[in-house]
């Protein structure tokens, strides 16, 4: 993958789709695109692979690395809602930017945007904000008290398997945890 200052590096970028309630990794795969925004669609058809019993996908939340038209229309195509971030957050909004009323819906909206529409609206917001407490922690934990902070193996297959032993491993720690609440 190319690197910030020139030059190439044996690089892998990891991906995972976690489901928002249980913290469980349901999809995983390693790329070697640096870019995210080529990831959602396979992420949807893994997402589509999914058994019945685990319920349908109605949100799909993302950063703003994802965003992309043709991203938020293969969303629409799935009948899955996308909430993906436009561009970089400011922090610390003004108190009457965070208390705004969300301006009025479009009529006859393209996907993107009833997207944008969403992301302005408080019940948009909050459920947006759930991406920074969903995926997160779980490559937090996965690298700081798992101890998987690069691939030992080299090969994008053999890189694959390992990602997909972590994740496995993560959700084995999670149903546990999950088993006691």
């Amino acid at each position: 993958m190319p690197v910030a200052g020139g030059g190439f590096e044996q690089c892998y970028n990891a991906q995972a789709a976690v489901a928002a309630g249980s913290l469980l990794v349901v999809s995983a795969d390693v790329v070697q695109a640096a870019n995210d925004k080529q990831q959602i669609e396979p992420t949807l058809e893994a997402l589509a692979g999914l058994p019945d019993g685990l319920g349908e996908v109605e949100t799909l939340l993302a950063d703003s690395g994802y965003f992309s038209q043709a991203n938020v229309e293969a969303c629409g195509e799935a009948e899955i809602a996308p909430l993906i971030a436009l561009g970089r957050e400011h922090h610390h909004l003004s108190w009457r930017d965070r208390f705004a009323e969300a301006p009025p819906a479009p009529e006859d909206p393209t996907p993107l945007e009833a997207m944008c529409h969403r992301l302005a609206t408080p019940e948009g917001r909050a459920l947006y904000a759930l991406r920074k407490q969903t995926p997160e922690p779980v490559f937090g934990i996965i690298k700081s008290v798992m101890g998987l902070r690069q691939f030992s193996l080299r090969g994008l297959d053999k890189a694959k398997g390992e990602w997909t032993l972590a994740t496995l491993s993560w959700n084995i720690k999670r149903m546990f945890v999950l088993s006691h609440a």
